[in-house]
């Protein structure tokens, strides 16, 4: 027997009649053969892992425009923090950990430079709009490299997670599900850890009642939260908070936009990243044939291309390409 069927056999053991099972999935849209080690969603989370859509996470921002500070979150902090709460929350609910994990550390590979700003520009800029979890889909489909075939050939449940971890539309398993509340536990709880840091927000200043029932401390609102999911949820058919606690993390998510998202202090580069990606845009439409090579497919939509050249660039890639364009160099003979 190999190892992937022990760890088969060992998931249809332990784990709860809700969750996903590796050997159920509903498979690849291209036929692979099984690997003798690791299980589908293992192999799905690896390949994520090695994309270098994946890496660039770490120079993409979170809330703070290209911050100086160490100890601000990144894309790919925030990514992370998901990934260890949804872990958590899938081994006390008995739930698959590895479609979980892989689901969690690839929801974001499609976000912009700057933030939001980011994806708020390049929606008002393409016409076909912009939203992030769609491009995430969209880099693990087709903009990434497997070898010589385009995209990372996922299993329809991972991908499902990824397409859904926001929005309307509800993921196809408990595992989707789980990791849609940890991101919004992820970044409601660590930006106001940054806003803090930042002299920004006081937390004398958060609603007094969100805090007495979730937590002084940025640990205990995020036990609190998963300790509520996980009594609400165990051994369900569905991932859920109790009213209570969901009214008080949705009414602090609610302070965290009039106070954070939308605030002029933390937001006060958002008007030199909206220029830049602007110029960016508009020159790409200009001069097409600079796009590197990659991202152009025969028979593309050319403010596809724009696009997700675009949205695939890190903060600092995107200010440096915006330098070399459009920032004359001094002439250095004399």
């Amino acid at each position: 027997m190999y190892i992937r069927e022990r760890n088969e056999e060992t998931e249809k053991e332990v784990l709860s009649r809700y969750a996903t099972l590796s050997k159920n999935t509903s498979g690849r849209k291209k036929y692979e053969e099984k690997c003798n080690i690791r299980t589908d969603f293992q192999r799905d989370r690896d390949r994520i892992i090695h994309s270098k859509a994946f890496r660039r996470l770490k120079h993409k921002t979170q809330v703070f425009i290209a911050p100086e500070g160490d100890h601000y979150r990144t894309r790919l902090t925030h990514t992370l923090e998901v990934a260890q709460i949804s872990r958590t929350l899938a081994k006390a609910l008995r739930l698959n950990e590895d479609l979980t994990e892989a689901i969690a550390l690839g929801h974001d590979l499609g976000h912009t430079p700057f933030g939001h700003t980011g994806e708020r520009v390049l929606n008002e800029l393409h016409l076909g709009g912009f939203e992030h979890n769609k491009q995430s889909l969209r880099v693990v489909d087709f903009l990434e490299f497997r070898k010589e075939d385009r995209g990372l050939n996922l299993t329809l449940e991972v991908r499902d997670g990824i397409l859904k971890h926001t929005g309307e539309d509800k993921p196809m398993t408990l595992e989707g599900k789980l990791v849609r509340f940890a991101d919004r536990i992820a970044y409601i709880n660590h930006d106001i850890d940054d806003a803090i840091r930042a002299d920004i927000l006081h937390i004398d200043k958060l609603p007094k009642d969100c805090i007495e029932a979730l937590g002084y401390s940025h640990g205990e609102r995020i036990n609190t939260m998963i300790s509520d999911i996980i009594e609400n949820s165990l051994d369900m058919s569905n991932i859920q908070m109790s009213k209570g606690i969901k009214y008080y993390t949705d009414k602090l998510r609610q302070f965290m936009f009039e106070n954070l998202y939308f605030n002029r202090e933390a937001k006060k580069e958002d008007d030199k990243a909206q220029y830049i990606l602007e110029e960016l845009y508009s020159y790409y439409m200009k001069k097409f044939d600079s796009i590197p090579n990659e991202y152009r497919e025969k028979d593309q939509n050319k403010e596809d291309v724009v696009c997700d050249y675009i949205a695939g660039m890190t903060d600092r890639y995107a200010i440096n390409l915006f330098k070399e364009i459009f920032v004359p160099r001094p002439w250095r003979l004399y």
